[in-house]
C-alpha cells in the first residue's frame, strides 16, 4: 500500500487517515452449504450465504463509497447496513441467544438508528472487522445451543431454528437494499 510506503510504522495520523480514506471492501471467500439434509446444516449454510452475499455486494467499493447515503430521504448507505447487521448478529445470537449483556455497539445519543446515523468512511475498514467478528461469534455461540433452544421474543418463545430462519430473512431483505444502494453508487450490478 502507497501509505505503507511513506510511513511504515504507521505512526502518521495523516497516513492513517489516508488509509481509511483508500481502504476498499475486499471480495469474500466463496461459500457453499448442503442443499439436501437436515435442516441445521442447510439453515446455517444459507445464512453463511447471505453474509457472503452482503460483503461481496460490498466488494470493491471504497470507504467514502461505503458510506454514501446516495438516496436524499434515506439513512442508508452499504456501511450503514454492514453495521446494522453486526448488531443483529449481537442481538440474536450473543444476547437472547447467550443471555450475556453489552454495551452500546454504537453511539447511543444518535438514538435506535446509531448504526445508519453513524456510519463513516473513516471507520469503514473496524466495521467490516467488527461485522465478521460478531458473525464468528454467533457462529460460535450457535454451535453451543440446540436448534430447538428457546430465546424470548417479544415476550414469547422463539427456537434457535426460527431464529436462523429470521436472519436469513433479515438479510435477504437487507441484501435487496444493498443492491440497490450499489447500483446508485457506482452501476454495480449482479453481485
Amino acid at each position: 500500500m502507497r501509505c505503507a510506503a511513506a510511513c511504515p510504522r504507521m505512526f502518521d495520523n495523516r497516513c492513517m487517515t489516508e488509509q481509511r480514506k483508500t481502504w476498499t471492501a475486499p471480495a469474500p471467500e466463496p461459500v457453499d452449504g448442503p442443499l439436501v439434509g437436515d435442516d441445521r446444516p442447510i439453515l446455517e449454510g444459507m445464512l453463511r450465504w447471505h453474509r457472503a452475499t452482503l460483503l461481496n455486494i460490498c466488494a470493491g467499493a471504497d470507504a467514502e463509497q461505503l458510506a454514501r447515503r446516495p438516496f436524499s430521504n434515506s439513512t442508508l448507505s452499504l456501511l450503514g447496513l454492514v453495521r446494522h447487521l453486526a448488531k443483529v448478529e449481537r442481538i440474536w445470537f450473543r444476547e437472547r441467544l447467550a443471555s450475556m449483556s453489552f454495551d452500546p455497539m454504537y453511539d447511543a445519543s444518535l438514538g435506535k438508528d446509531s448504526d445508519f446515523l453513524g456510519a463513516a468512511a473513516t471507520s469503514a475498514e473496524s466495521d467490516f472487522a467488527r461485522f465478521a467478528a460478531e458473525c464468528a461469534a454467533s457462529d460460535d455461540v450457535a454451535a453451543r445451543h440446540s436448534f430447538e433452544e428457546l430465546v424470548d421474543f417479544r415476550g414469547g418463545p422463539m427456537s434457535l431454528r426460527m431464529v436462523y430462519v429470521h436472519m436469513i430473512g433479515e438479510y435477504a431483505r437487507h441484501n435487496g437494499h444493498a443492491d440497490i444502494i450499489r447500483e446508485q453508487i457506482d452501476g454495480v450490478v449482479g453481485r
